[in-house]
């Protein structure tokens, strides 16, 4: 069983890309709903790299929700409109309802949009299956709503550089130093 996002995001598609393998970035996305934190001591890394696992631990409002192990996999393709880079993440769910799942294939790939490079096309796919998938499909595709929405709210946050500031908003320059500048006169 298949559950798609497809979104333009108000993002350029490198800054998307490093959002993707940030545990923050994880984090912010599901909070304040869940709480994402590593179950090992020594808190979450700054960045997920290529052939890294990370096991971790869901919780919402104090109650534990289960733990899921991240198996981040990284790979660049090419379509019609240019580079596309890909996020898989092959692990799966250890503890909690979603353990009842025997598959657990999520994809996240972003590429600049095309007709507007600043922008980002952000297309996720998630292969679920199982016994309990029928049962599950239809509350994993809320919280894949859900998250859509947050990914549009959340994403220009995730630029690297700040927009510049608009020139109105800028007084006029101060002398450093005004006796100076009135001495010269």
């Amino acid at each position: 069983m298949r559950i798609l996002l497809k979104l333009a995001l108000d993002i350029d598609a490198e800054a998307a890309w490093r959002a993707l393998h940030s545990p923050a970035a994880l984090a912010e996305l599901y909070g304040p709903l869940l709480n994402v934190e590593p179950m090992a001591g020594g808190g979450m890394p700054t960045r997920w790299t290529d052939g890294a696992d990370a096991p971790v631990r869901y919780s919402s409002f104090g109650m534990g929700l289960g733990a899921h192990l991240i198996a981040v996999h990284d790979r660049r393709t090419t379509d019609g409109h240019g580079e596309v880079r890909i996020l898989r993440d092959t692990g799966i769910p250890l503890t909690g309802p979603l353990a009842t799942l025997d598959v657990w294939d999520h994809q996240m790939a972003v590429a600049p949009l095309p007709g507007d490079p600043a922008r980002t096309l952000w297309r996720e796919r998630l292969v679920i299956g199982g016994r309990a998938a029928p049962a599950l499909w239809a509350p994993l595709w809320a919280a894949w709503q859900w998250r859509g929405a947050r990914l549009k709210r959340l994403a220009p946050t995730w630029a690297f550089d700040p927009p510049p500031a608009e020139p109105d908003a800028v007084g006029p320059a101060e002398p450093e130093d005004a006796e100076a500048g009135a001495a010269d006169e």
